[in-house]
């Protein structure tokens, strides 16, 4: 240090000095964070569409399967209603004759 200069001014250089070299080194973060960050963005922006596309078919499939179902059970109610009114009928023919 400098014995001419008051301490105030010295003080004053030494935190100059030391606020420049903290942001230097807080761009060339940034940038290396940016660079990092370029680099990830694309495959994760990959991976999410790839993600929303199964989770669509997925969706998709098992709506499918959901309608199959529900048709399928649909049916065989409906066969079994039928069933239950055949029956009906054939025990009011046979009471009929009696």
């Amino acid at each position: 240090m400098d014995d001419d200069k008051p301490i105030t001014e010295q003080a004053m250089e030494t935190i100059t000095t030391a606020v420049e070299a903290t942001k230097d080194a807080a761009v060339t973060a940034v940038k290396k964070v940016r660079k990092a960050a370029k680099k990830v963005t694309p495959k994760k922006a990959a991976k999410k569409k790839a993600a929303k596309k199964t989770s669509k078919k997925a969706a998709k499939k098992s709506s499918k399967k959901a309608a199959k179902k529900s048709a399928k059970k649909a049916s065989k109610k409906a066969a079994k209603k039928a069933a239950k009114k055949t029956t009906k009928s054939k025990r009011k023919a046979k009471k009929a004759k009696r």
